[in-house]
């Protein structure tokens, strides 16, 4: 087995096998070209995405630039603004993205179980020489033609197998099958997982059940967010041609963009009420032919008021402005803005020629402390306002 540790920024060069580097390639997760001065030396680098997989014959590593505990706070926040802190996830001194995964999982799942796996009614509907429960008179008809036995009925039985121990059973199953995990977590998960026998595993390619925060289901809250988390960022495997891969990847565009959109806009409805609409669909043309996407509309008084695109990369390179430029055409706003994963930058603003219409580059500074990040999301909402003209004190209509 072959081990590759890549940068998530930069490259590196390692010596690969025509068929290994194939395999990285067709994978879509790395970039690879042949070294031409060193036959069989390869350059790979990364495309986006953080975290491990097993490609083929190959471990790969993706080592973020971000701290990873910054990271799990932009992924727990946008899953759970109201909930979630950086000191929920508790990492100890796990090092490296996937121990620090698997710690946080068991952690939070064994702070939930802690006072046994939590139970409810379940409805079952069974064939049985006893009746417990209601018979099922239709079934009972159509499948025994009038034989007394056995009975079809139904009945509501008190056990574990709820959706919320569904969840927790189907992340851990999926984080042990995880490259690079230290043996402490697996041993932790591979005991919590026995701790849930008698609930019923997922079936591949099927979805999480849904659950719902309640009074009832208090103490499951984080570790339900955490296995939600496991499961979005980890696939089952599958081939594209030859090459069998599994993976532990996070993409750090969609991580930044839904941190982003749900930052802004709990700030917004919270300050000014209106609507925040990720991912709003709109029409380019008049026509409808052409579909736009922008990362963020919010509506205030029943209009779309400001428009936002969030982009993890440092520069602001000229198709960005044009996005941009076409959102705020569409919905006739002078203002539009575009948010970078950057430092301490000043917001740079681009007045179109001959149109006035204004398109500000803010950047967040992603390695702060998450009350300090929160507090420039703060102060980006009150600069956005301030320009598109919204009065704190105004009253607000919130969209149905």
């Amino acid at each position: 087995m072959t081990s590759l540790v890549v940068p998530e920024t930069g490259s590196v060069v390692h010596t690969l096998t025509a068929a290994e580097a194939r395999d990285l390639a067709q994978s879509g997760i790395v970039k690879v070209g042949p070294l031409l001065s060193e036959p069989g030396w390869w350059t790979v680098s990364a495309r986006g995405k953080v975290g491990a997989a097993r490609v083929g014959a190959i471990e790969l590593v993706i080592e973020p630039k971000l701290p990873i505990e910054r990271l799990l706070f932009l992924l727990g926040y946008a899953t759970d603004p109201t909930g979630w802190r950086d000191d929920d996830v508790h990492l100890g001194t796990a090092s490296g993205l996937v121990p620090a995964v698997a710690q946080a999982l068991w952690r939070q799942c064994e702070k939930a179980l802690r006072p046994g796996p939590m139970q409810g009614y379940r409805t079952v509907d069974e064939s049985s020489h006893v009746l417990r429960g209601r018979l099922r008179e239709r079934d009972q008809l159509r499948r025994h033609h009038g034989r007394p036995l056995p009975l079809e009925v139904r009945r509501d039985d008190f056990s574990i197998d709820v959706p919320e121990n569904r969840i927790l059973l189907a992340a851990i199953t999926r984080m042990l099958t995880v490259p690079g995990i230290d043996t402490g977590s697996r041993c932790r998960l591979a005991a919590l997982r026995g701790r849930l026998v008698g609930v019923t595993p997922l079936p591949p390619g099927s979805r999480l059940p849904t659950w719902f925060p309640n009074r009832l289901n208090e103490r499951y809250h984080l570790a339900l967010r955490m296995a939600e988390i496991v499961w979005k960022v980890t696939s089952p495997e599958h081939t594209e041609g030859t090459t069998v891969t599994t993976g532990f990847l996070f993409d750090l565009a969609k991580v930044f963009e839904d941190f982003v959109t749900t930052a802004v806009g709990e700030t917004l409805h919270s300050r000014h009420g209106g609507a925040a609409r990720p991912q709003y669909p709109c029409h380019f043309d008049e026509a409808c032919t052409v579909r736009m996407r922008p990362d963020l509309v919010w509506q205030h008084e029943g209009r779309p008021a400001l428009v936002l695109d969030a982009k993890y990369k440092k520069d602001s390179p000229n198709e960005d402005l044009y996005q941009v430029l076409a959102y705020c055409t569409v919905f006739q706003l002078h203002q539009g803005h575009l948010v970078y994963a950057r430092g301490d930058a000043e917001p740079r603003r681009h007045t179109v020629r001959h149109g006035g219409t204004n398109i500000t580059c803010h950047a967040l500074d992603l390695e702060r402390q998450p009350g300090e990040l929160l507090s420039q999301v703060e102060s980006l909402v009150a600069e956005m306002t301030a320009e598109a003209g919204v009065n704190t004190s105004s009253s607000s209509v919130t969209a149905g």
